[in-house]
């Protein structure tokens, strides 16, 4: 449904307006499902104890009244904890004259007459599945933990000397590093034990600190402390291979110890591993200190893709059976067996948010069983760290991404405890994502991330661009070796290798994807050269966003616009474009990203297809 139809049904509902009909016709006119509104007409679905209530989980607290002022009877219900307990979306007092709204999630408010509903339609529009432009900015923890972690780079750089086969223990050392300031601070490790064991433990001028960090990192892979010292045996067993290897810790001076430990003194217990991760990349390459996060895709991003790639349907099949236990369950098998696959991970990104996203349908379908089954039992957590594959080329990359979704499986962990009193244990760590540091060109996926016969796998992310005239010679010779034989690539942007050698992936299994794509590769003479070679053998464009100004959690945003592009296999579904507010169903989407019935078919200026 797009905002014409939206604005529409508004004008028909202001045109036959009932009040006992208007809260049911305005989610009818914002394309929620009739069943469910039947089903909240007849008080099925409504969780609402009290009369002129409405509560609809996650899409609606309502409450009518004659006699109150709205403005003071909104502002208690906001207040009071219980309005929340379902996650409604929207908050709306009305006396049938006047509408008051509050959004819960980006605290805009509404304060209109419902005969002005229709001029105000976009308020709503997150009940259409169109988000408004309400990006986070950075969390302040994460931006000096980033900064503080660059100078403590700097200091062992210069307290050292390091040549490239080191820069892959460095790298560990770091990661390790992040783990212990995280775990001090969020029940992993007893409070500031990390911190205050540095300060009391080593001499000031840091001449013993790495032989301590070496001891104790022995002792954090090792399950018998019988040789160990107090102070080292109250730490717990982590394994999970983050402290498996024999890397030895870098050498320390005085005042590189001394900001190890004033590092330590942060709240690490406020750092987003998604936001995070990408931030940390800059300690190491010094050219983006400037713009720490740069390349960090922002969650609103994030959701272009996974929503209409998997989320959305996961969602909606979770909302077609919130009454039956046993289709209910078996949702919960169909999480256990997805596999999410992010062949240029970054520093994990796309594979943190996707599973926290799923992990919170997990909460929720356990919670609605025991809401049908009225008993408090709780089965642990079936989503697993292992179900998530990455490529990424960087070394240090992948060593953040790993780090960054132990850190997510652990806030998650957190999070189950809180809500059913218990959760799988966080340690000792479990394997981790299956990211591996190599070159995305030039692997076979397969191998990465396997196509077992019962799984069903999403590919993802946000792969390099780089036009044909900004490539490397190292990364024309990717495209020629993705390419083989087909000559034209040369013209293409990078990102086409990821697409080409998705569409292979995919092929004829129970797989898709969807990238985060520069335009241009949708535009133009790019169109045929590309696109006929990536659909072929039966996959097609399923969905797709049109251009959108690229935005970050940055402190500089990149200039760039961009598109997102969703591959399936061929079938009779619906297609979906998105367009700024608009969501718009079609029968096929071609390459230029319009709905039609000829995949290549050409905008009007040109009357034949390019040579290929």
């Amino acid at each position: 449904m797009n905002s014409t139809q939206i604005e529409e049904n508004l004008t028909k509902l202001i045109a036959n307006f009932l009040k006992e009909d208007f809260i049911y016709e305005l989610l009818l006119a914002y394309g929620l499902p009739k069943t469910t509104i039947t089903l909240l007409k007849k008080g099925k679905h409504n969780l609402a104890k009290k009369s002129g209530q409405i509560i609809l989980k996650k899409k609606l607290f309502f409450q009518e009244s004659a006699n109150q002022d709205l403005h003071a009877l909104i502002d208690s219900i906001q207040k009071d904890e219980a309005t929340h307990r379902h996650n409604p979306r929207f908050v709306i007092v009305t006396d049938y004259e006047n509408i008051l709204a509050i959004d819960t999630k980006t605290k805009d408010t509404l304060d209109e007459k419902i005969v002005n509903l229709n001029k105000r339609f976009d308020f709503f529009l997150p009940w259409a599945g169109m988000e408004k432009a309400n990006h986070k900015n950075e969390n302040p923890a994460d931006v000096k933990a980033a900064e503080k972690m660059a100078k403590i780079y700097d200091e062992i750089q210069k307290d050292n000397q390091f040549n490239k086969e080191d820069l892959h223990s460095l790298n560990t050392f770091l990661s390790r590093l992040l783990f212990c300031f995280f775990a001090e601070d969020t029940g992993i490790f007893r409070l500031s034990a990390f911190t205050n064991g540095i300060a009391s433990h080593t001499q000031t001028d840091g001449s013993d600190l790495d032989q301590y960090l070496n001891r104790l990192f022995e002792a954090l892979n090792t399950q018998s402390r019988s040789n160990y010292p107090d102070y080292l045996s109250e730490f717990p067993y982590v394994n999970g291979g983050l402290f498996g290897d024999s890397y030895f810790a870098p050498k320390f001076s005085a005042r590189s110890r001394k900001m190890i430990i004033e590092c330590g003194e942060l709240d690490w217990s406020a750092i987003n591993p998604d936001i995070f991760g990408s931030m940390i990349q800059a300690v190491v390459h010094t050219d983006q200190r400037g713009s720490m996060g740069m390349h960090y895709t922002s969650v609103p991003n994030i959701m272009k893709v996974i929503e209409p790639l998997f989320l959305n349907e996961l969602k909606e099949e979770f909302e077609k059976n919130y009454d039956n236990e046993k289709k209910l369950n078996q949702l919960l098998t169909r999480l256990e067996n997805l596999r999410i696959f992010d062949p240029a991970c970054g520093s994990g990104n796309f594979l943190i948010i996707a599973y926290k996203e799923i992990k919170n349908l997990e909460i929720e379908i356990y919670q609605r069983i025991q809401q049908i089954t009225e008993k408090p039992s709780f089965a642990f957590s079936r989503v697993r760290l292992s179900q998530f594959y990455g490529i990424e080329l960087d070394d240090f990359a992948c060593e953040v991404a790993t780090l960054s979704l132990w850190l997510a499986e652990h806030q998650m962990n957190v999070k189950f405890k809180e809500v059913f009193g218990a959760c799988n244990p966080t340690l000792p760590l479990k394997e981790g994502g299956r990211i591996v540091c190599d070159n995305a060109t030039r692997r076979n996926w397969e191998e990465i991330c396997p196509k077992d016969e019962g799984k069903e796998i999403y590919i993802l992310g946000n792969p390099p661009y780089l036009g044909f005239l900004q490539q490397s010679i190292e990364q024309k010779s990717d495209m020629d070796y993705v390419f083989g034989n087909i000559k034209t690539v040369r013209k293409l942007d990078y990102i086409s290798c990821w697409f080409f050698k998705g569409s292979q992936y995919i092929r004829n299994a129970n797989a898709a994807l969807a990238f985060v794509s520069t335009n241009s590769l949708c535009q133009g003479e790019q169109v045929a050269l590309f696109w006929p070679h990536a659909l072929t053998g039966g996959v097609e464009i399923i969905f797709a966003h049109t251009s959108f100004k690229w935005s970050n959690n940055a402190k500089r945003n990149a200039g760039v616009s961009c598109i997102v592009v969703g591959l399936k296999n061929k079938s009779s579904s619906q297609k979906y474009l998105f367009t700024k507010n608009n969501k718009i169903q079609a029968n096929q989407i071609n390459a230029y990203l319009a709905a039609s019935k000829e995949v290549y078919a050409m905008p009007p200026k040109f009357k034949t297809l390019p040579t290929f």
